[in-house]
């Protein structure tokens, strides 16, 4: 069960860059550092090409790094009752479970969803492994179609694969029942039954949402006896389902939706498992219904999380729930309850540097198990597996330990805001707190749509790391890591104050002598760079460089346009400008409309010129006004640039409209040493001189035991 609501993976997916996907698309990139004036942000062709040399190196590094760590665990294997399948991003491969001796064959191809489309997105199999649906999305660009592939008889493929267009999320009810939701113009508003029999293909609407600001998305049960259907708006759900032992049937509504309701049902036993807001401040607690009637007046509390705890993620097993929960310092933390009798609970602790938890992709599944991937930004992913019959959380398999950092830190802090909230704050590095007053720093930020700031592994950040880099994760307000009631204290009239928070954690860590501004950065992408935007506008002197990822910065012109896709939508989290107290609070923070001329941080800019989710005409506005309002002040200032550095502001427009940058290997890393390059750039560090400084590290370490210190 996913406690993100449909509505936020709109605008946030996992996804992985696999080391096996095939470079098939050339790099086209182009920096626009358009401008005319010696003043102004304009780099020279000497600073291009020093940019360029350096991009270059990193490139090779990277990929380096990337090929250290493609044995590491990930979601690509999953099971079947009969067979063992494994996904690469091109192409799902399968041998018969027990004969790991046997050749992988190829069941299914990316290609097979026509021209265009490359790159495996999601997998289901058939309750009895007779089919296999899998979408596979359109290169540079969001749009999915969903592939079905005929497992069943002794010759693979005997039947042709049916190919459905525009499909987000779908489920198999029964080997010929599937049902999915569409996506039209990034919005899903309806549910299909697709009936699979030896005379025709019947497809049946079942479900058609009639609110614009609602999100439809399929999923099931883990018992895969009911089919889902999940409608979400940022303030209130409702959920349908279908019982797969009458598979044709209409779905069945389980609660109407209620402002300020929200809920998400899981099965077992001819009961439905609920977890919905209804406890403590609004915040999610565990309810039970008899699945003959569904409806609120039947849910019975069975669990509300420990004080101080939040819930996150919740799997039903056969006779247990586990409980993904987060502290008030962001630690992660496995909670189990027996469900036949609710007073047994226990808490398993896990790994201090433990950072993400990433429930494992199952086929068939085993309800007496629970798998799951936990991982760090620089700790390799590490499998684990908890056993409900013998209530034991166990490693099940550690490839790491050959790539395991000798030494690194993971430090739980706390800044106070403005207001006297205190923020969480995640700071991994190598040497002690006490000795990083001169290492290079570099911030992450989200804060919006009740979502946690990602913390899953990434070579990039593990080499950053290495070279004497401090990482800081900010907690802030808006996102989802303290809850419900976190996600609201950030949101709509309250925006502000995750910019507040943001400030507060950058003071809090150069107070305690992390770091100090000329040698900071920050990094957001998508909403993020909302928060990230507003602080360069208010206190940009904390900063030196600034990365922004497919930014949404203009939130005031984006907000009044009802023709975009998702501005309806997403009023709920940025407010209906159409109302005056919501326009004048929308219009104090955006970060387009409050620049001003002053000596800004360093940016670098990525964005992709058809992104329907941020619209272009957005970042260029933002551009345009960024440079010249530098302009305007290091000429009307009479700025020195022999004494001091201005600013540059480089955008890197990239083709295609995949809001969540390219799946394609080489492309991903040829962004990702652009970005490496303009920081060792932009703070002045000399990439060589850092590397030996820190082999000269890991040589006087070479031969002490260190575990990891929280």
């Amino acid at each position: 069960m996913n406690l993100i609501s449909s509505s936020c993976l709109l605008l946030l997916r996992s996804f992985s860059r696999n080391i096996h996907r095939r470079n098939i698309y050339p790099l086209i990139s182009r920096l626009y550092t358009e401008g005319s004036s010696q003043t102004t942000v304009e780099l020279s062709k000497d600073q291009l090409q020093k940019l360029r040399d350096q991009e270059q190196r990193f490139k090779r590094r990277l990929h380096s790094v990337h090929r250290k760590f493609a044995v590491v665990p990930e979601n690509s294997e999953f099971q079947g009752r009969h067979h063992v399948y494994f996904e690469d991003g091109k192409g799902i491969y399968r041998s018969t479970l027990g004969h790991d001796d046997q050749e992988m064959l190829e069941v299914c191809n990316a290609d097979w969803g026509g021209d265009g489309y490359g790159t495996i997105q999601r997998v289901r199999l058939s309750p009895s492994e007779t089919m296999l649906a899998v979408t596979v999305k359109k290169d540079h660009h969001e749009e999915t179609r969903c592939v079905l592939v005929h497992l069943g008889g002794l010759i693979l493929r005997q039947k042709a694969p049916l190919v459905l267009d525009n499909v987000l999320s779908f489920e198999w009810a029964t080997d010929d029942v599937l049902y999915y939701s569409t996506q039209e113009t990034l919005r899903c508003l309806c549910v299909f039954r697709l009936h699979l029999s030896n005379s025709e293909v019947k497809t049946t609407l079942v479900y058609e949402e009639k609110d614009p600001e609602f999100f439809v998305e399929v999923s099931r049960s883990r018992d895969q006896r009911l089919v889902t259907i999940n409608c979400c708006s940022k303030i209130s759900s409702e959920v349908w389902f279908v019982d797969s032992k009458t598979p044709l049937l209409f779905p069945t509504l389980i609660q109407s939706r209620q402002p300020g309701l929200l809920y998400h049902v899981e099965h077992s036993d001819n009961c439905l498992f609920i977890l919905a807001n209804t406890g403590a401040n609004q915040e999610y607690q565990l309810l039970r219904a008899p699945l003959a009637s569904p409806s609120m007046p039947h849910w019975v509390p069975l669990f509300s999380a420990v004080p101080g705890t939040v819930i996150k993620d919740m799997e039903l097993l056969q006779d247990h729930c586990v409980f993904t929960v987060k502290d008030s310092q962001c630690r992660v933390q496995i909670q189990t309850l027996s469900t036949k009798e609710p007073r047994q609970f226990n808490t398993h602790q896990l790994p201090h540097w433990a950072c993400d938890l990433s429930p494992q992709r199952v086929g068939t599944v085993d309800r007496g198990s629970f798998g799951f991937l936990l991982s760090s930004p620089v700790h390799p992913p590490v499998r684990y597996l908890f056993s409900s019959r013998e209530q034991k959380l166990s490693v099940t398999e550690d490839n790491t330990k050959h790539i395991s950092l000798t030494e690194f830190n993971t430090t739980r802090l706390q800044a106070t805001s403005q207001d006297g909230t205190m923020v969480p704050l995640t700071l991994l590095h190598m040497p002690a707190l006490s000795e990083l007053h001169k290492a290079p720093l570099l911030l992450h930020v989200y804060g919006a749509y009740g979502v946690d700031l990602s913390m899953a592994f990434s070579p990039e950040k593990r080499m950053l790391l290495e070279d004497g880099w401090a990482l800081a994760y900010c907690h802030v307000r808006g996102g989802g890591e303290r809850g419900l009631a976190w996600h609201q204290a950030g949101s709509v009239l309250q925006k502000r104050r995750g910019v507040e928070d943001l400030a507060s954690c950058i003071q809090t860590l150069h107070h305690l002598g992390v770091s100090r501004p000329a040698l900071t950065a920050l990094t957001a992408r998508s909403a993020g760079a909302v928060l990230a935007g507003a602080l360069c506008n208010h206190n940009p002197l904390l900063l030196k460089a600034v990365i922004l990822q497919a930014p949404f910065l203009d939130v005031l012109g984006t907000m009044q346009d009802p023709s975009l896709p998702l501005t309806i939508e997403e009023r709920g989290e940025w407010g209906d400008p159409l109302m005056r107290e919501h326009r004048d609070n929308i219009a104090s923070y955006c970060p387009c409309h409050n620049i001003i001329p002053q000596l800004y941080p360093s940016t670098l800019i990525t964005a992709y010129s058809e992104d329907r989710r941020v619209p272009l005409s957005g970042v260029m506005k933002y551009v345009q006004r960024l440079k010249k309002a530098i302009q305007v002040c290091t000429t009307r200032d009479g700025v020195n640039k022999r004494v001091a550095r201005v600013p540059v502001v480089i955008l890197d427009l990239q083709p295609g409209g995949d809001h969540f940058g390219p799946e394609d290997l080489n492309l991903s890393l040829n962004e990702s040493a652009r970005q490496l390059a303009f920081l060792y750039t932009e703070l002045g560090l000399d990439h060589q001189k850092t590397r030996r400084r820190q082999k000269e590290r890991s040589n006087n370490l070479t031969g002490k035991s260190h575990r990891p210190r929280n």
